[in-house]
């Protein structure tokens, strides 16, 4: 539930910021995220508690024109939430990391990475994600 709300997210090397929005909730043992970005949809995010490794969850991205994406993995250990998952790209498996500290409830520092092998990882993209707090 620590992404439920309105985030800005800066973009290392100086891209323009983009507003990141999730609208999360709790149904049963799973969590869910309507996540829109720059205020078009982007994705129905899915975690799913795995029983068998407790801080450890399956996770399910579904797009806008309802495909879903490959089944990641996400570990949760201490502040750090690590994201892991593939894609077969014409035969060719390509690995995907993306890794947020929660600096504060309200600040995340993120890295994305991929690798064609998922030991030697290229950064792709970095930056902070600062939620928006709601004005009373």
């Amino acid at each position: 539930m620590l992404y439920n709300g309105t985030w800005q997210v800066s973009h290392t090397g100086g891209a323009k910021p983009d507003v990141l929005v999730n609208q999360c909730a709790r149904t049963g043992h799973f969590v869910t995220c309507d996540q829109s970005v720059n205020g078009g949809p982007s994705a129905l995010l899915v975690f799913i508690p795995r029983t068998d490794k407790p801080g450890q969850y399956y996770t399910q991205n579904i797009r806008p024109e309802g495909r879903a994406t490959s089944r990641g993995d996400l570990e949760i250990t201490g502040d750090v939430w690590t994201f892991l998952s593939n894609w077969d790209n014409s035969g060719k498996t390509i690995y995907y990391r993306t890794i947020n500290t929660f600096v504060t409830r309200s600040r995340i520092k993120y890295e994305q990475a991929e690798s064609a092998n998922g030991k030697d990882w290229k950064v792709t993209a970095s930056g902070e994600e600062t939620k928006v707090l709601a004005k009373r």
